[in-house]
């Protein structure tokens, strides 16, 4: 219900700034004409599309800005100065694009007009939309009356949620606490019909933790009989744990914890940029195979591509490919160099390891080593960015809290590769930075992980 309302109050937002912003468009154009009538002239073309820039930037701004939000707006003070710098960056960003285009025809004195009549009607607008809200409809003959039954803790989360709850009107009539023991508990809710049918009450939200021992069946049937909505914290909820969320398979319900913060969308976003990535990196590695070739085995003996077991999405095994950089002995001499590994945890690293050839050091040192990797990309067994893939051995001596960092599919690089990776020798460093990522994940981390890689591996500060 909340969130129903939310949306269509996001949408009525949305058209009405969008409506402001085409009212400050035609005003200015008016008002700059009626100065000027026989010496200024705007072709239809900017004119209209300045309006559909303004328009679709001032969505996106506004909604980096909050002003789209679920959240009840009660600062009419902060809602001005959020209004105002959103407008600003909107013509702002128009006035750039004015100057690149070295549009001569464009008048700053209509510019100044459009910003300011859009500004003048989108306060206006959204500040009578803000006190109706806040006011008008929260007291209204049709506000959604409430009643909160739970404890003092989790009860005291949900009046705090309701009172921050953007919504067409709802107001809290009252408050049914379940402390004390079970017999006073008890009693307090056989007060629940008559309550429910001296109160008017529209909803009850339950908010009972696990602990009670109380039996919801006979209050859930009374609200059923009585044809009033209920809505039920979940006892697993936690404001310190991760979100709780309600889906559905074929009409069955589920409470779901999810454990990172990927979601269908973000991984839709993530294997479009993988996929695009995937065939950019696929392209320069066909350019440079030739020549990669020829230095490797003219080096030393042995084939071209290295390929290895890793393990990756939740333990699966795939093949990891590589250009060889390494002895073809590389594995069994690993033995002999554990007592000189400067890693501290199940993950081996050797600065000077004597086991990489001539042309692996160059090829690691710029990062062309993992180029084939981009196949595993391709493929789907990988992402161009996550965590490390480890081999089988390294997963073997993995605790329990290590294996998070293996609950997505790994990477090509990652938040620890480009947090120094030359410098971190505590596995469980790295073991942060990978849950880190994992529970804070957005679609632009990808972008900056990427575009912060790019640097690394100019300034030729390549893998180990």
């Amino acid at each position: 219900m909340f969130q129903q309302q939310v949306f269509i109050l996001n949408m009525i937002l949305m058209t009405l700034d969008s409506l402001c912003i085409i009212g400050g468009g035609y005003a200015a154009h008016f008002l700059r004409s009626y100065q000027s009538y026989w010496l200024w002239s705007m072709d239809d073309y900017a004119f209209s599309l300045s309006i559909l820039f303004v328009m679709f930037a001032n969505n996106v701004v506004m909604a980096k800005a909050g002003l789209y939000s679920d959240g009840r707006i009660h600062s009419y003070w902060k809602l001005c100065y959020d209004i105002t710098c959103s407008v600003f960056f909107d013509f702002l960003a128009l006035s750039a694009l004015v100057f690149v285009f070295h549009h001569l025809a464009y008048s700053r004195i209509f510019l100044l007009y459009f910003a300011v009549f859009s500004l003048i009607l989108i306060l206006i607008t959204r500040l009578s939309v803000t006190y109706y809200v806040n006011n008008i409809a929260a007291g209204s003959f049709n506000t959604r009356r409430l009643l909160v039954i739970g404890d003092t803790i989790r009860g005291q989360y949900v009046l705090d949620a309701l009172n921050r709850q953007l919504s067409l009107g709802h107001r809290i009539v009252s408050y049914l606490t379940t402390e004390g023991h079970n017999e006073e508990c008890a009693e307090r809710l056989a007060q629940l019909p008559q309550i429910l049918t001296e109160q008017e009450i529209d909803e009850v939200i339950f908010a009972v933790p696990k602990d009670r021992t109380i039996d919801l069946s006979p209050h859930l049937a009374l609200c059923s009989r009585m044809g009033i909505s209920v809505r039920i914290l979940p006892a697993l909820w936690y404001p310190d744990r991760s979100p709780l969320r309600v889906d559905q398979c074929q009409g069955i319900p589920f409470l779901t914890l999810n454990f990172n913060n990927f979601n269908a969308t973000g991984q839709l976003y993530k294997r479009i940029l993988d996929l695009a990535g995937a065939a950019v990196g696929i392209l320069i590695m066909c350019l440079l195979y030739p020549f990669i070739a020829i230095a490797i085995k003219l080096d030393t003996k042995g084939p071209v591509f290295f390929r290895q077991d890793r393990i990756g999405k939740n333990g699966r095994v795939f093949k990891l490919y590589k250009f060889r950089s390494m002895y073809m002995d590389a594995e069994e001499r690993k033995k002999d160099l554990m007592y000189a590994n400067e890693m501290k945890g199940p993950m081996f690293k050797l600065a000077k390891d004597p086991r990489v050839t001539r042309v692996g050091r160059v090829i690691r040192k710029l990062s062309l080593d993992e180029l084939p990797q981009f196949i595993n990309v391709l493929k789907g067994e990988m992402s161009m960015v996550g965590t490390r893939p480890p081999t089988t051995s390294e997963v073997k001596q993995y605790e329990l809290s290590h294996f998070k960092r293996i609950s997505f599919k790994p990477g090509i690089t990652g938040l620890w590769q480009i947090s120094g990776r030359n410098e971190i020798s505590d596995f469980a460093e790295i073991v942060r930075l990978d849950c880190q990522y994992l529970d804070n994940w957005r679609f632009r981390d990808d972008l900056i992980i990427l575009a912060r890689t790019i640097v690394v591996v100019l300034a030729r500060k390549g893998a180990w």
